[in-house]
């Protein structure tokens, strides 16, 4: 094999092996026709949702309108979320993307949370955020930037991450994620706040706390 030929199959191993990578670490699986227009009257349950008749489908399945309205901020962490996904946007199915409003009011905190199923982009809209996530097991390590009107912060997949307006003014941001479902598990609600409660001594335990302290962080959720 002459060099020539030898410097192809290297080119071509790489993009085999780009491609493989690609579809394995994707977070929803790739779509095999056009569009997959969720059918809400289905009662199949897959992996996602059902997709209705192709000719059924019209121009709003793949719109929404409302991002251009301030959340509610009136509430303890003083932040507000507007989700556009697979629930809002029935086109998005399969799609694998989704995005969301959120809104901050002065000193207001999207509290420490994860998307188990998709990475997250943030642009900053109005004001300043001070953003941040942290690394896995056992390095914990905690990455934070300051960021402002125009800037943006990658959040990578499953990894807890935060926003907080230090301002005295309110803060806009827009984020992408690369799912068309993300979810969103919110560390304390999460822990604290489970149906029916984690026991007292495993979180007492767990946190390194006592019982009581336990208890009165539960009646908080």
């Amino acid at each position: 094999m002459d060099i020539k030929m030898a410097s192809r199959a290297v080119l071509l191993a790489a993009c085999l092996l780009a491609l493989t990578c690609f579809h394995a670490t994707a977070s929803d699986p790739s779509l095999l026709q056009d569009f997959c227009v969720v059918d809400k009257m289905s009662k199949v349950r897959v992996n996602g949702f059902p997709c209705k008749d192709a000719k059924d489908v019209v121009a709003e399945d793949f719109f929404f309108s409302g991002l251009h309205l301030a959340g509610n901020t009136s509430n303890k962490q003083g932040s507000a979320v507007t989700p556009v996904n697979v629930a809002q946007i029935a086109g998005l199915n399969t799609l694998g993307i989704s995005l969301a409003r959120i809104d901050y009011a002065p000193y207001g905190l999207n509290p420490p949370h994860t998307h188990p199923r998709g990475t997250e982009i943030l642009t900053v809209l109005e004001g300043s955020l001070y953003v941040g996530f942290v690394t896995s097991n056992t390095d914990n390590k905690l990455f934070t930037k300051v960021l402002n009107k125009g800037d943006v912060f990658v959040f990578p997949q499953g990894l807890i991450h935060f926003q907080f307006n230090y301002g005295t003014k309110p803060a806009v941001a827009l984020a992408g994620l690369s799912s068309q479902n993300p979810g969103v598990i919110t560390v304390a609600n999460a822990v604290f706040g489970s149906k029916p409660s984690i026991a007292d001594e495993i979180l007492a335990k767990a946190f390194q706390v006592d019982k009581m302290t336990v208890d009165r962080i539960q009646a908080k959720f």
